[in-house]
């Protein structure tokens, strides 16, 4: 988005009590653009990642701390892992080491990791003992639910962030608009909306009332491209919750599961 629908987006949020700001320095300009129109007078927690380890340890720090530098801030609430395959590789305990250096240092406030189911993020958390763990978790995957991982974050004392509450808009892209490898999962989508439809509410309330009712999460995160956007999403989230059973409402479908099989909506 451009800068002034940049800054439009920042006081929105602002104004409306959102106080965690997620970025990344792979997010293209985005923490230069944050740190140009950020609301000074109304501080974000700003949460930034990693970039991949392949470039060596050295790189990654450099990169943590050249985002400090693009969003204008002394330091930050916290930096995350950008995938939890680099602190499971070869060179995650170095990484890992660097990273509690840079909180140790001031730089920021919490650590943690960024990571997907097939990750075993409660396994991942026992390891490494991060503050924070942000994981995929929505109304059409509840298996982090299911398996027990999300309250076994919660239980370890993790700070747990949901992400990924839309399903790269898998939940609001017409039966006629799915690609071919979700076909399948049409009829069942169907229904869920049909279900939805019924308790009087729409996809994008009872994607985001399934997600701030969660007991184990502290924050959810979404993504917008401009304030119309964010609008909608404030007004959807502080709408009352539909009554739904959430439990019958998930997708069971390993092809849906598989992430980049549609196009975000």
């Amino acid at each position: 988005m451009s800068e002034t629908e940049a800054q439009a987006t920042l006081g929105l949020a602002a104004d409306n009590g959102l106080r965690l700001l997620d970025t990344s320095a792979a997010f293209g300009s985005a923490e230069e653009v944050i740190g140009r129109t950020m609301p000074r007078t109304r501080p974000f927690r700003i949460v930034t990642r990693t970039i991949g380890v392949d470039g060596g340890v050295s790189n990654v720090e450099a990169q943590a701390r050249r985002s400090l530098r693009a969003l204008g801030a002394p330091r930050a609430y916290a930096l995350l892992v950008g995938g939890a395959e680099d602190l499971t590789g070869p060179d995650g305990d170095e990484l890992w080491k660097m990273v509690q250096g840079l909180k140790d240092e001031g730089l920021f406030d919490k650590v943690g990791v960024s990571a997907t189911v097939n990750d075993s993020p409660a396994a991942l958390a026992r390891r490494f003992k991060p503050d924070i763990v942000q994981v995929p978790v929505s109304l059409l995957d509840q298996r982090l639910v299911r398996s027990g991982d999300l309250e076994r974050l919660a239980e370890q004392g993790v700070e747990v962030h949901l992400r990924s509450i839309f399903m790269q808009g898998l939940l609001f892209l017409p039966r006629d608009g799915l690609p071919p490898a979700l076909t399948d999962a049409g009829p069942r989508l169907s229904r869920i909306r049909r279900q939805i439809a019924e308790a009087g509410a729409d996809p994008l309330q009872a994607a985001l009332a399934f997600a701030l009712q969660r007991p184990e999460a502290q924050s959810v995160i979404v993504g917008v491209a401009s304030a119309a956007e964010l609008r909608a999403v404030i007004a959807a989230a502080t709408a009352p919750s539909p009554d739904l059973d959430w439990t019958n409402l998930s997708l069971d479908s390993g092809a849906v599961q598989g992430a980049g099989l549609w196009a975000a909506a």
